[in-house]
């Protein structure tokens, strides 16, 4: 159970519903459902799930008794519940059925050949395959009628109740035939028909047969795709590790070792506690890295498929392998708290949800199975009454039945939702919704945040500008020896700079940081000084030069004294992302358009526009103007998505038509968001995109399969030339067919020719003519 998003005052349960056999069913649960005060609830066919966004006041079991109500099984969502596909409609498990099915096959063959080979018919074959036929009929169809009865005891029906019809008349009217007709006389042949136009003497027994064998291998299928298309799910709860090896104090350190390991259940462990990885264990949850080095598979949680090295002070996920190397970590976050867990509840979420498109197909079904029982009944009499034979009649009539199945219908959404969100989840793209997919499918804008979105959000070192007669090696060296000994992210990026030169430190003495000013040190009997430039006087040429060039682009830039004499300039600044290029040139090959909103100055945000070729540019930015940009965008008539990292991007993200947030961001960000990159790559914006395009262009295939299906045969069935067996192999088919569609999306990889396309474009320069926001406006944190 989870707090709903909507309305601090309502709740939302998952429940697992059993016995559901069509769309239809879906209809009739959420009417029941939705008949509590204050309860609203969707069902999902294909995962067998029910959302359900109910008053505290409401208690499960009432939700549990209404599903009940309506002919169904229903139990919360916990420990324990079976996985979506896992039982089947009737409650047996796959095993039970499938053996159920080869029974069923083996004894159905026999009677399909006999009935459609007439030169196999020896003499009172009619008669062993009534034996072989009754068996079917009544047991192997158990599970029909058996639903069939229980819909019919709360007033409703259902799919099972149109093939268990199906199956009733097929099979009595063959023993009518049999019994007090010509059909059992020694030597009787039947030649087989694809229509349903027979005499007295021909019986329908490869029908009795041929529906439930059909029918329940489809649906035997159809299960195992939806645990296929469920995969990501179950892989990520796979994930969570139920044990972990905690450190503690030693209550005797004189015995040589200060710290003790205990192994302790995963729910036992709390915040700030420490724990140890080893080689080939998953990490815990989240935290720090304490101590030790290690390659981390991240490739289950963010698509990546390179291992990263962490050490002391880095994040690390929970989830995540240890491939090499052992690491002791202080837990950040626990329980629901992880990203684990926050990514598995946004793909649950993403699966419980249903699609515009969804919810109209429901509807239909709903009404569906009604209509068809009453059109079966009304082409029964019209034959009747106009001379037909009462067996054509009847075989008309258990054909429309049959072949009217509404399973492709509520296959059509659900099937290729789960695909794809599985396959994002794969990607590192978390959907929140499959709303969030038919919104994806309709941007023409994508506003981007600057700082940690288009770039790194790291300081790093651009360049040195030294005074003619120092060298620049050896002047950012002895910097970086003053500067190790600082936490500033400024002296932070100078060190770690100079040892990407090979320049390690040496060792500095004296060491003075004023705030305001700067740092100083002796190094190698030399006084360092690293100074903001307001604190320095005059200086040479070159240096203001660079100086000035920094400003204009946004950038901070430090000046360095070596025992009094100016010496160089070092200029530092945030660094593009490496994807960031690409992925504007892949929007634009998609007709996409792109928007720069930061809070940071016009130097900056014009640097980054140029170096990405973006020419709508919105800089000094406060978090309320961002959202009146939004807002300008969607009056202009532009459909909008915004990525942003920050707490200054929630108000823009939550306004936009949709959020797109970095896994790296805040937390806040990521709440606003529709959609979560949980992969550190921007380009990653560009493949949910394409995915969500793609998603939508599978569901609605589906549906116009589906329709297309039943508004094509209903009528030729209705007219007499339709063969009932035929009826139920083409239904199984229209449902495997729409399932078959959707498991595309399981494989789904961004094209090449999507790449390719992306070289192509050229990149646009910035021009005078840019849109700046409104002068005056301070910055905003980042």
């Amino acid at each position: 159970m989870s707090t709903d998003t909507d309305t601090v005052e309502s709740v939302a349960t998952d429940l697992a519903i059993g016995g559901m056999t069509c769309a239809a069913c879906v209809a009739r649960v959420e009417k029941r459902l939705n008949r509590i005060e204050g309860v609203r609830a969707g069902v999902n066919f294909a995962t067998g799930r029910a959302r359900v966004v109910h008053p505290p006041l409401v208690d499960v079991t009432e939700l549990v008794a209404a599903v009940e109500k309506a002919g169904y099984t229903a139990e919360p969502v916990g420990e324990g519940t079976a996985a979506s596909g896992d039982a089947g409609d009737d409650g047996a498990d796959d095993g039970d059925r499938l053996v159920r099915l080869v029974i069923v096959a083996a004894l159905s063959l026999p009677v399909l050949v006999l009935s459609m080979v007439p030169s196999s018919q020896f003499h009172n074959w009619q008669w062993v395959c009534f034996l072989l036929a009754t068996a079917v009929a009544l047991w192997g169809a158990e599970s029909f009628h058996r639903n069939a009865l229980r819909a019919l005891g709360h007033g409703t029906a259902t799919m099972d109740t149109l093939v268990s019809l199906g199956i009733i008349a097929s099979y009595t009217w063959s023993v009518y035939a049999l019994f007090l007709g010509d059909a059992g006389e020694p030597g009787m042949r039947m030649p087989f028909s694809l229509t349903a136009g027979a005499g007295d003497d021909h019986i329908y027994l490869e029908a009795a047969v041929g529906v439930p064998l059909f029918v329940l291998t489809g649906r035997l299928l159809e299960d195992r795709a939806r645990r296929w298309t469920g995969s990501a799910l179950r892989a990520l709860a796979e994930l969570a590790v139920k044990d972990v090896t905690v450190l503690e104090e030693s209550p005797s350190p004189a015995d040589g070792a200060p710290e003790r390991e205990r192994r302790i259940p995963i729910e036992q462990l709390l915040p700030e506690q420490r724990f140890l990885v080893r080689p080939g264990e998953r990490v815990a949850t989240d935290g720090v890295v304490v101590r030790g080095r290690a390659a981390l598979d991240l490739s289950m949680l963010t698509g990546e498929s390179v291992p990263v090295d962490v050490g002391p002070g880095d994040r690390v996920m929970g989830g995540t392998l240890d491939i090499g190397g052992s690491l002791v970590v202080r837990a950040t976050a626990v329980g629901a708290d992880t990203q684990l867990a926050r990514i598995t509840s946004l793909v649950a979420d993403a699966q419980a949800g249903k699609a515009r498109a969804q919810r109209l197909a429901d509807r239909v079904a709903g009404v569906f199975v009604p209509a068809v029982m009453a059109l079966a009944g009304a082409v029964l009499a019209f034959w009747l009454g106009a001379g037909a034979t009462a067996l054509g009649a009847v075989t008309t009539a258990v054909a429309i039945l049959v072949v009217a199945c509404p399973c492709a219908l509520g296959l059509a959404t659900p099937m290729a939702l789960l695909a794809a969100t599985g396959r994002g989840a794969q990607l590192g793209v978390l959907f929140k919704g499959p709303e969030v997919l038919e919104r994806l499918k309709e941007i023409d804008t994508v506003v981007m945040d600057k700082t940690g979105t288009l770039t790194t959000g790291r300081m790093r070192l651009l360049s040195v500008v030294a005074v003619p007669g120092w060298d620049e090696d050896e002047v950012l060296r002895s910097a970086a020896s003053v500067e190790r000994l600082s936490e500033h992210p400024i002296g932070r990026a100078v060190a770690a700079a100079a040892l990407e030169r090979d320049g390690a430190p040496l060792p500095a003495t004296a060491f003075l940081a004023t705030t305001g000013t700067g740092v100083e040190g002796v190094v190698d009997g030399r006084l360092v000084r690293v100074l903001r430039p307001q604190a320095v006087g005059d200086l040479p040429a070159v240096l203001r030069t660079a100086l000035d060039g920094a400003d204009a682009m946004g950038r901070t830039a430090v000046v360095v004294e070596m025992d009094g004499a100016v010496a160089a300039v070092l200029v530092l600044g945030d660094t593009v992302r490496p994807g960031s290029l690409r992925t504007v040139r892949r929007l634009r090959a998609m007709g996409v358009s792109t928007v720069l909103l930061t809070g940071d100055g016009r130097g900056a945000a014009h640097a980054v526009a140029a170096e990405l070729g973006i020419e709508e540019v919105h800089f000094s930015a406060s978090p309320e103007r961002k959202a009146e940009v939004v807002e300008e965008l969607r009056r202009a008539g532009r459909v909008a998505a915004v990525v942003g990292d920050g707490v200054n991007d929630a108000v823009a993200l939550t306004r936009a038509e949709l959020g797109i947030a970095l896994g790296t961001g805040t937390d806040t960000a990521i709440g606003a968001a529709g959609v979560t990159l949980v992969k550190d790559d921007i380009e990653v914006v560009v493949d949910a995109l394409h995915l969500a395009r793609r998603a939508l262009a599978v569901i609605h295939s589906n549906l116009t399969w589906a329709f297309a299906y039943n508004g094509l045969l209903i009528p030729v069935a209705a007219v007499g030339l339709l063969n009932p067996m035929l009826a139920a192999l083409a239904m199984s088919a229209s449902s495997l067919l729409v399932v078959a569609n959707s498991l595309r999306l399981r494989t789904w990889r961004p094209s090449v020719e999507d790449h390719e396309d992306a070289e192509t474009v050229p990149s646009v320069s910035v021009s005078p003519s840019l849109r700046p926001a409104r002068e005056g406006v301070p910055p905003s944190a980042r």
